[in-house]
């Protein structure tokens, strides 16, 4: 279904655009769990080296961080954004255009960062963008708490997902997500992402991915047990037809004092236990970091750059 203004605005009358289902009005001023209003609103607008090499390259992929989140991880690294909603109203028009500054900045991508809750606004600023000359591919970047529904909205226009699959137990992401239905609802989201863009494929000159998915899982302090069942499920599920990020950047942040199960990082030997797990249950095609990820200089700063 393509979007059009009259079908966002009656999104936007009654959203239940993420799988919290809030029923906000926002044309009326009304903000959900989120925080969002009508407008999208974002906090930075620039070339990112720090993805997969897939995705970043050498050049950078076009990073546009939205304001606000429909999951609010307690340790979430982006928290001034995702949770204290920092960042600048853009119009649609607005939008577009930082998707084409960023192509003329050579980005290897656009890279849509937490836009769950503007996906109407996102269609929208993406038909305009490739109107004018739009000609990169976009990437949708994501907790993995999504609403089929709301995905079914960006088909066509997005050509890479990037979910994360956060927990398979129920008790852990209710404590640190407030989403107990979490495991569920992002396993429907990914395979409404994999029905979208399939296997991946790769342009054989740089050896950026021009269409496929990647999930993410991020490791959590004492919790190799909730990966390691994550992981076979996602084997089990789509063999190597996606690629696996497994993350170590976990990063004990300020806001996590109320959690003392999480104010440290991921050990070494953690790390690469669940490495090896990795590869006994034969994930081929995946990722994983090296050296110092688990540091606030990992987080980029939310300055405004780009808009």
């Amino acid at each position: 279904m393509s979007m059009t203004p009259e079908k966002a605005e009656e999104l936007m009358r009654d959203c239940t655009l993420c799988p919290r289902r809030c029923h906000a009005d926002r044309r009326a001023g009304q903000t959900g769990y989120c925080g969002a209003s009508v407008l999208p609103r974002a906090a930075r607008a620039a070339l990112h080296f720090w993805e997969e090499p897939c995705i970043s390259g050498s050049v950078g992929s076009g990073a546009v961080f939205f304001s606000g989140c429909s999951l609010r991880c307690v340790y979430c690294q982006n928290y001034d954004i995702s949770v204290n909603n920092v960042g600048r109203s853009l119009s649609l028009r607005r939008l577009a255009r930082i998707f084409l500054e960023l192509q003329e900045k050579g980005a290897a991508n656009i890279n849509l960062v937490t836009a769950c809750h503007f996906i109407p606004q996102v269609c929208l600023a993406l038909t305009e963008a490739k109107e004018l000359g739009l000609r990169i591919p976009v990437l949708y970047n994501s907790s993995g708490y999504e609403a089929v529904s709301s995905l079914q909205l960006l088909e066509g226009l997005i050509d890479i997902y990037i979910p994360d699959l956060k927990y398979c137990s129920p008790q852990l992401s209710a404590q640190y997500s407030r989403a107990a239905d979490y495991f569920e609802t992002a396993t429907a989201a990914i395979s409404e992402m994999f029905r979208q863009v399939g296997t991946p494929s790769f342009d054989p000159r740089t050896g950026l991915m021009r269409k496929g998915l990647i999930v993410r899982h991020l490791l959590l302090p004492g919790h190799a047990g909730d990966s390691k069942k994550i992981l076979r499920y996602l084997h089990c599920t789509y063999g190597n037809d996606i690629y696996v990020s497994i993350l170590n950047q976990y990063t004990p942040l300020r806001h996590t004092a109320d959690f003392p199960g999480l104010n440290r990082s991921i050990t070494p030997n953690e790390y690469e236990r669940i490495l090896a797990f990795a590869d006994k249950i034969g994930i081929e095609k995946g990722y994983m970091q090296e050296g110092g990820t688990a540091a606030e200089s990992f987080i980029p700063a939310f300055d405004g750059e780009g808009l």
